[in-house]
C-alpha cells in the first residue's frame, strides 16, 4: 500500500487521459530563504532496521500532524508505516493545512508543542519556521536524490510526495461526449452537473483556479458561475461527487495520471493547458519529543521503496522512472511545480483572489470536512 495514497483515497481509481505533452520544463528551485549557518551534515547513513531499534530504545512514538481533507484520509499511510514498524505507537492527525500551521504556531508560543513531523501543504510555513530556527535541519537517505524543488539544501524540509489537482470525469456520465481540457467546462451541457471544492477555501485549488484564470480569463469564470456548479469543503469532495454517481464532472481534485481501462473516473492532464502540481513537504520540528522516530518516519517515506508506490506514479526522487506513459511531474510546464511555492508565499495576493472568487462563486459554506479538532489533537 502506498504511503501517500491516503492522501486523495477516494481517487486511487483515477486515470489519466490526454497525456503525450510538450517539451520538458524548466528546473525548480528550493523556495527556503534561510540562512546557511547550522548545517544538516551529510545524508543518513543508517538503515530504516538500525533507525526503527534507535527509535524504539528512545521511547518509540510519534506524532504526526498531516494535511488532508477527512480524519481517515491517512489511515493508508498509518497502516503502511505500522505493518513496517509494529512497534511504533503512531499518532497520525489530519486536519487542513491552514489549521494546522496556525495550531502549531499557538504551540509555539504556548511552549505545548504536541507533533514531532508536519507534513501539509502550506509551504511558506516550512520557509518561515525555517527562518525562524523551528525546523530540525536533517538529510534523510535519499536527499541527493531528490529533485531540486522538493528539498531545502540545508535539510530543513524535504518533498515526501507528489500531489496533483486538474478535473475528473465519470466515464459512464460522459459517454462518448468528454471534456477535453478546461475550456469544454463552461458548455452549457454541463451545467448542473459539475461539483468542485471552493477555491477561496482551499489554496491549492485557488491555485488551479488562478491558472485557469490566466489562460482562459474571468470571463471563463463568470461562466463557470452560471453553470450550477455544487461547490463543498474538501478536496476530496468533487472525486467523491464523481465517485458516486452524483455529477459528471469533478474540479478541484486529486486524482492519478496512470492509465487505466478499468476506472469509473479519468483524471485529465490536456497538452497545453493548465493542471497543477507541488511536492508535499515536511520536517522534523526541532523541538520534537521524539526526534528518531521522526527521523525513521522521514527515511521510510524517501525509500525507493514507498515511492515506487505512489498511487499517481509521480515521485519526488529522480533516480525513480515513472511508469510508461508519464513523465516526472517537473517535465511538465503545465503543472507549474514551481510557480505553487511562489504563489503560497504571496499571501497578499491568495487573500485579493479568495475574495474576488467568493464574488463569482459566493462565500464558503459547510463545516471543516476533517470536524474541529481543538489545541492540541494528538497530546
Amino acid at each position: 500500500m502506498s504511503s501517500f495514497l491516503s492522501r486523495r483515497r477516494v481517487l486511487t481509481t483515477g486515470a489519466g487521459a490526454a497525456l503525450g505533452l510538450g517539451a520538458v520544463g524548466a528546473t525548480t528551485t528550493s523556495a527556503s530563504a534561510a540562512p546557511a549557518r547550522h548545517t544538516a551534515g551529510p545524508e543518513e547513513t543508517r538503515t530504516l532496521d538500525e533507525l526503527y531499534q534507535a527509535a524504539l530504545k528512545e521511547g518509540g512514538k510519534l506524532v504526526i500532524y498531516a494535511g488532508g481533507d477527512t480524519p481517515t484520509q491517512q489511515d493508508g499511510t498509518k497502516a503502511a508505516f505500522k505493518a513496517r514498524f509494529p512497534d511504533i505507537d503512531l499518532t497520525l492527525v489530519v486536519d487542513y493545512s491552514k489549521y494546522h500551521d496556525v495550531r502549531v504556531d499557538n504551540q509555539f508560543a504556548t511552549n505545548t508543542l504536541v507533533p514531532d513531523v508536519v507534513q501539509l501543504q502550506t509551504l511558506q510555513d516550512f520557509v518561515r519556521w525555517n527562518q525562524q530556527g523551528r525546523l530540525l535541519r536533517y538529510r534523510p537517505a535519499g536527499f541527493s536524490e531528490l529533485h531540486p524543488g522538493f528539498k531545502d539544501p540545508q535539510g530543513a524540509w524535504v518533498a515526501i510526495g507528489v500531489i496533483a489537482f486538474s478535473f475528473l470525469y465519470g466515464t459512464a456520465a460522459v459517454g462518448t461526449d468528454a471534456p477535453r481540457s478546461p475550456l469544454d467546462l463552461v458548455d452549457p451541457k454541463w451545467k448542473g452537473k459539475i461539483a468542485s471544492s471552493y477555491p477561496h477555501d482551499d489554496d491549492a485549488v485557488l491555485y488551479l483556479y488562478s491558472l485557469y484564470v490566466q489562460k482562459y480569463g474571468w470571463e471563463w469564470v463568470a461562466r463557470l458561475a452560471a453553470q450550477d456548479v455544487r461547490f463543498a469543503r474538501g478536496s476530496n469532495t468533487p472525486g467523491e461527487a464523481v465517485l458516486g454517481g452524483q455529477k459528471a464532472i469533478g474540479i478541484g481534485t486529486a486524482g492519478s495520471a496512470v492509465p487505466s481501462s478499468t476506472s469509473p473516473a479519468k483524471f485529465v492532464i490536456a497538452d497545453g493547458h493548465p493542471f497543477m502540481a507541488w511536492g508535499q513537504r515536511a520536517t522534523v520540528l526541532k523541538q520534537a519529543a521524539n526526534p528518531t522516530a521522526a527521523k525513521l518516519y522521514l527515511n521510510w517515506q524517501l525509500s525507493a521503496e514507498v515511492q515506487q508506490r505512489s498511487f499517481n506514479g509521480w515521485s519526488v526522487r529522480t533516480d525513480l522512472t515513472p511508469p510508461a506513459g508519464l513523465k516526472p511531474v517537473w517535465e511538465y510546464p503545465n503543472a507549474h511545480v514551481d510557480g505553487f511555492p511562489r504563489f503560497m508565499a504571496d499571501r497578499a495576493e491568495v487573500e485579493r483572489l479568495k475574495q474576488t472568487f467568493a464574488l463569482y462563486f459566493g462565500e464558503v459554506k459547510g463545516d471543516p470536512t476533517p470536524g474541529s479538532l481543538g489545541l492540541h489533537p494528538g497530546a
